[in-house]
């Protein structure tokens, strides 16, 4: 019998096993049907609410998150720091608590500081799903780059995977440390010295190396995931221009000869096109972006049906009806 997911909250990867990842990721792969039915919808939370707070500008996770909920027949919800009484100085804590005065189901909330989705969950009732906090984990991201690569390679477990580029500052990248490793795969970083520090290596017991130098990260990789840099979060010069980083760090058709044969592509989006990642690439036939932007819906529905009064059990014909319309059609 399959594990059942029954945390309250999706706070990051780190706290997580195996079993409870491999279960978020079977859910998901279930609901990735609904998208391409012509009737995108399931009545799996038909009658709940669902609010995405975000603090920092999103095009991807929000729009993902609001699809997944309607989806899933849920009433979605979107606040914006910037037409929030935030900008008038209210608390992150009193904004969270007048929102779950209106009793929402669920909480969805990205923020610049690291920790804050944690500081709501141990002060609200309503569960709370990390879109991403500051430069500490994005778990949903790294759940759908796991069920990219999933899709792509048929498994995690025994897979080289090079991330390159701004790993201090990336959320993504830390979550997808946690969550790579603890699936089996092998796990690479490289980059510029000041942005992959070598005390990386203790994020994890075992399955990562940090590498010196960017090609090495890269050589033998089965999946190669690239990671923009994260200006906004620099408070010091890295190096010395994007130019440089560009012509030193810039992901080029030569870089990706050194992958294996069948070498995905992957990044979390937005792109810095002609900076971390050529366009050649991203257009490429190696590129998988815009199918994680597809498994993202997928992976969102799969979190919110869990945590916002979904059953703990795999989805049934009355929540997400995909298999058993498939045999029935037959």
């Amino acid at each position: 019998m399959q594990p059942t997911f029954t945390r309250r909250h999706l706070l990051g990867i780190r706290e997580l096993n195996a079993g409870e990842i491999t279960h978020l990721l079977d859910t998901a792969e279930t609901f990735r049907e609904v998208s391409k039915r012509q009737i995108k919808k399931v009545p799996a939370l038909r009658g709940r609410t669902v609010i995405n707070l975000f603090f920092e500008p999103s095009t991807r996770t929000r729009t993902s998150f609001e699809i997944a909920a309607k989806r899933l027949s849920a009433d979605a919800v979107n606040v914006s720091v910037s037409t929030s009484s935030v900008s008038k100085g209210e608390t992150l804590l009193d904004t969270a608590r007048n929102l779950e005065a209106m009793a929402p189901d669920c909480i969805v909330i990205r923020h610049s500081s690291a920790g804050a989705p944690q500081h709501l969950a141990r002060m609200t009732n309503a569960p709370i799903i990390n879109a991403g906090d500051g430069a500490h984990e994005h778990p949903t991201q790294a759940l759908l780059d796991a069920l990219t690569i999933r899709e792509y390679k048929g498994r995690i477990e025994g897979l080289k995977v090079a991330i390159v580029g701004d790993i201090l500052h990336s959320r993504v990248a830390r979550s997808n440390i946690y969550l790579l490793t603890k699936l089996g795969a092998n796990v690479s970083i490289g980059g510029p010295g000041t942005l992959v520090p070598g005390e990386f290596a203790e994020l994890v017991d075992n399955g990562l190396r940090v590498e010196r130098h960017f090609q090495d990260a890269i050589d033998g990789a089965d999946v190669v995931m690239i990671l923009r840099i994260q200006r906004e979060r620099q408070d010091a010069a890295f190096f010395p221009s994007m130019r440089e980083y560009a012509v030193h760090y810039g992901l080029q058709p030569r870089h990706l000869d050194r992958a294996a044969p069948d070498a995905i592509v992957m990044h979390p989006g937005p792109m810095n096109r002609g900076v971390e990642i050529s366009s050649e690439i991203a257009d490429g036939s190696r590129s998988l972006i815009l199918d994680q932007v597809t498994n993202g819906v997928a992976v969102r529905m799969a979190v919110l049906y869990l945590l916002a009064g979904g059953p703990s059990e795999e989805p049934t014909e009355t929540t997400a009806p995909v298999k058993k319309q498939k045999r029935e059609r037959k």
